[in-house]
């Protein structure tokens, strides 16, 4: 039943962040208006982070009923869903490799729940310190993100920069669902250091969608779960159960996911939705 339950509050989680990465992109590409923080005047943007802020509370509570190695893989079905709400609001149809990459997206996401929906769940998580240590390694992906001057590689960089500290402030998370005392000093520290994470991949993402939603979307989806998973096996204790046959499944499904993945960045670019000239990403994250 826990499964059960995480697994419908994972694609709630998903709608919601699907919903505003099509409010961002459509953002990222309009006109933009003057001022470092002229974001903050638009109503949409709002909207983009009542979504996002609803997305991660739903995210949240699915981590409460299941592992990160469980919860994060599904987050690839944002991309699926995302795409064709962009290219609604961009007025035209869904693509046939569009199409063909979220179907593999789906058939690969659900080869790996049955490895994944096995994972245990951690009884705690590293300390104040650890937890200090684990964000600012993911801290890191920053500033290397925004040294990247050219403008396909510096949108990637930081789509990699927002997946891994999004996926980070998800590891985080995790272990405040399970802490035995919320209020602790430890625990109030890691709730802050989420709470940093999680605004920096929102507005990372924000300015990696003024390349377009396609590709970046993809390398943030894919980041993120790689990130989250990593601290879950390495430093959260959680465990993959299964045999041989299990293994391999497991495997052909993130093979086929990463698959699709790239189906639906390259029919992206192909029907438009990758648009470097977009100029409305958040100013403070632009090159000089």
């Amino acid at each position: 039943m826990n499964t059960l339950i995480a697994v419908a509050l994972s694609l709630a989680s998903v709608v919601a962040y699907a919903g505003a990465a099509a409010v961002q992109h459509r953002i990222a590409v309009a006109p933009a208006r003057p001022g470092p923080f002229s974001l903050l005047t638009r109503g949409a943007w709002w909207l983009a982070v009542t979504l996002n802020a609803l997305g991660a509370a739903v995210h949240v509570a699915a981590l409460v009923y299941g592992p990160l190695t469980l919860v994060e893989p599904l987050g690839a079905l944002t991309l699926v869903a995302a795409l064709p709400l962009g290219a609604r609001t961009a007025g035209r149809p869904v693509g046939r490799a569009e199409w063909r990459g979220a179907a593999l997206t789906v058939v690969g996401c659900a080869a790996l729940l049955p490895v994944t929906a096995s994972a245990s769940v951690p009884g705690s998580g590293p300390d104040a310190a650890g937890a200090t240590a684990v964000a600012a390694v993911a801290c890191l992906f920053v500033p290397v993100a925004l040294a990247l001057r050219s403008g396909r590689p510096r949108m990637l960089g930081l789509a990699i920069a927002s997946g891994v500290t999004s996926g980070t402030a998800s590891a985080l998370a995790q272990t405040l669902v399970h802490a035995d005392d919320l209020f602790s000093p430890g625990s109030m520290l890691t709730t802050l250091l989420t709470l940093v994470l999680a605004v920096a991949g929102l507005l990372l993402a924000q300015a990696a969608y003024t390349g377009g939603l396609g590709a970046p979307l993809a390398v943030l989806t894919l980041a993120d779960p790689v990130a989250a998973a990593a601290i879950g096996l390495t430093l959260l204790g959680e465990r993959l159960h299964g045999g041989p046959l299990i293994a391999a499944l497991a495997a052909v499904g993130a093979a086929l996911a990463s698959y699709g993945v790239v189906l639906l960045t390259r029919a992206g670019t192909r029907t438009g939705i990758t648009n470097p000239a977009g100029a409305n990403g958040l100013a403070v994250l632009r090159s000089p």
